[in-house]
């Protein structure tokens, strides 16, 4: 098994096993409909065996980011169709990730009176808004009988998501959003069947992914998982805790036959990612090595050629090269990142970086 040969995850047909890591790039439009632009990133960048879209608002009050797509109106689902279109005919599987903000959003953003967590926690630091640069605010703390809701939210934001046309979709279990905020001690303090100990803190996180399983199939279905990143507050420091929580959410994910488990560590040969979470859940992994570390040709190849992964997920390099699989397969010359261009709203620092055939066209 190479990085470059194909691969079959659940339903989902897999080209190569480089995959588009889900990157936020605030390209929708000010109701989180997706744009002309949009359809045309994804399209150049379907070379990748598998496309994860960058996170994906499955109700309004998970709304993090101004330019952040949804999936929840008419107006969004016949948005995203040209999107997924256009990945098709060049080739490509995409799936959706359903991205709930929780704490990690504001109502300048959202449009709504309040943002959602498993406690009454506010995310450290400051968010920006239409009205400036704020405070992130202290949260609403999901009740008993609010919680079957949010689960539903995103069971519906699934079945829109296969309704635009999408291979199927991943939850977001990471990063700090909402699915992430019931799995840490620190930003779970409920003392009900939701938090306290390790089995109650992943119980949200096997309730949300069996209910998206259970209306999309879980052929179609994947989860992502940054086990102790300690980002936005969500942080996991007890290492004997973590294994129990991340070996407690596998366990209640084994069941499932999931498509394939996305986790972001920068240890993807440790003890937690490989016995824990994939041994555990029994599902593909697919493996991001960390967050703001750029991931090379050489370690790629090597996780999946030594075992370690079943296929590798790159965010930066993706970005600076839509055709990365030829370049790498090639052995060429990357394009430089852009930073100061990753989040905006037009095409400059988005379409605009040179593939591999024109260059050598000299265009």
């Amino acid at each position: 098994m190479t990085l470059f040969d194909p691969a079959v995850f659940g339903a989902l047909q897999l080209s190569n096993r480089v995959v588009m890591a889900p990157l936020t790039r605030t390209r929708a439009d000010d109701d989180g409909v997706p744009t002309e632009v949009m359809a045309e990133y994804y399209r150049q960048r379907a070379g990748q065996g598998l496309i994860i879209s960058e996170g994906t608002w499955p109700a309004a009050e998970g709304k993090s980011y101004a330019g952040q797509p949804g999936i929840v109106t008419p107006a969004q689902i016949e948005g995203w169709r040209p999107v997924t279109a256009a990945v098709h005919e060049a080739g490509g599987t995409i799936v959706m990730q359903l991205m709930h903000g929780g704490r990690v959003g504001h109502p300048e953003i959202s449009g709504q009176p309040r943002v959602v967590a498993p406690s009454p926690l506010a995310a450290p630091g400051q968010t920006h808004t239409p009205v400036g640069k704020v405070d992130l605010p202290v949260a609403h703390a999901l009740t008993l009988d609010e919680i079957p809701e949010v689960v539903e939210q995103f069971a519906q934001a699934a079945r829109n998501a296969i309704a635009a046309g999408f291979d199927g979709v991943e939850v977001h279990g990471a990063n700090g959003y909402l699915v992430h905020e019931f799995l840490s001690p620190v930003s779970n303090i409920r003392d009900d069947q939701y938090g306290g100990s390790p089995e109650n803190r992943a119980r949200f996180a096997i309730e949300v992914t069996t209910a998206v399983a259970a209306a999309v199939g879980a052929d179609r279905t994947g989860i992502r998982l940054s086990p102790q990143h300690n980002i936005q507050g969500v942080l996991e420091e007890d290492d004997a805790d973590v294994h129990a929580t991340y070996a407690a959410v596998a366990q209640g994910l084994a069941p499932l036959g999931l498509a394939f488990i996305d986790v972001l560590s920068a240890a993807p040969t440790s003890a937690l990612v490989q016995e824990d979470i994939r041994r555990t859940a029994g599902a593909a992994l697919i493996i991001n090595t960390g967050f703001g570390v750029v991931t090379t040709r050489e370690e790629a190849e090597a996780l999946v050629d030594d075992g370690w992964a079943d296929a590798v997920a790159a965010g930066r390099p993706v970005i600076a090269n839509p055709d990365l699989v030829a370049r790498w397969r090639e052995g060429t010359e990357l394009n430089d990142p852009r930073p100061q261009l990753f989040y905006g709203r037009t095409a400059e620092g988005y379409t605009d970086y040179p593939s591999l055939e024109s260059v050598r066209a000299g265009v």
